[in-house]
């Protein structure tokens, strides 16, 4: 299964991914393969995890060459591998930086099929990605089972979550179900934002309330992934994937 994250800045999608992961991890539904493709990286970060290469990197060297003795497909092989960060139940890998000026078409085709084989090793692939869905179409070739956009409770919100959600119908990735999930809710979700999700044609997931809990854990440098389960976020995030998330045995 492939859930592929999505959301404009600032919505808290990162840490929604996380927590996302620590509901399999709770549920025993691993292993987990965490992909962070958000130009601005930071998963890493909501999973107390030290990120020392990316993909981004083996792309630069496969367009400026590879070592002697070896071929691109081997050095390809070698730098993914390279860049799989390990944990307990999951693993991470980070695509880094877009690529600067030249040509990646060989590299990203080459990135795109090791991508493949990796993916095939893990039961659950968590995919962070940035408001563009090309992540999705260009590197991993395979059809996204959900999509979770993550928006705030305000209609400029809404507006970029059905941006996000037709662009992806749009790169006709065969999404079988997408769902907005409204993050940092204060109190009952207003009236005019249910208004603008059904105007919007949005399957609203749920909400989440705003927690305090996440902010602290954010000025204290603790990874969100080990917030307590009776927290206010985890609490409400539990309910909405255990009502979307359907894994067959």
């Amino acid at each position: 299964m492939i859930v592929a994250m999505a959301g404009k800045g600032g919505t808290g999608k990162t840490t929604v991914a996380g927590l996302l992961i620590k509901f399999f991890l709770k549920n025993d539904i691993k292993p987990v393969l965490a992909v962070d493709a958000d130009a601005n990286a930071n998963l890493n970060e909501v999973l107390g995890l030290e990120v020392e290469t990316t993909l981004g990197e083996a792309r630069e060297g496969l367009k400026d060459g590879v070592p002697p003795g070896m071929t691109r497909d081997v050095y390809m092989e070698y730098k993914v591998a390279e860049s799989l960060i390990e944990a307990e139940g999951y693993d991470l890998i980070v695509m880094g930086r877009p690529e600067g000026p030249g040509c990646y078409c060989h590299a990203n085709t080459l990135l795109s099929r090791f991508m493949e084989i990796l993916c095939e090793n893990y039961r659950i692939i968590v995919m962070d990605n940035e408001a563009g869905m090309e992540h999705i179409s260009r590197l991993v070739a395979r059809r996204a089972d959900i999509l979770l956009i993550v928006s705030d409770p305000t209609q400029r919100g809404i507006i970029a979550a059905k941006r996000i959600r037709d662009l992806a119908r749009e790169l006709k990735l065969g999404i079988k179900n997408d769902y907005v999930i409204i993050n940092r809710v204060n109190g009952e979700l207003p009236a005019a934002i249910k208004a603008a999700v059904k105007a919007a044609g949005l399957n609203l997931a749920g909400c989440v309330p705003e927690d305090e809990l996440i902010a602290q854990y954010d000025t204290e440098g603790r990874p969100t992934i080990e917030l307590p389960d009776n927290a206010r976020s985890v609490v409400a995030l539990n309910q909405i994937f255990e009502a979307i998330v359907r894994i067959d045995d």
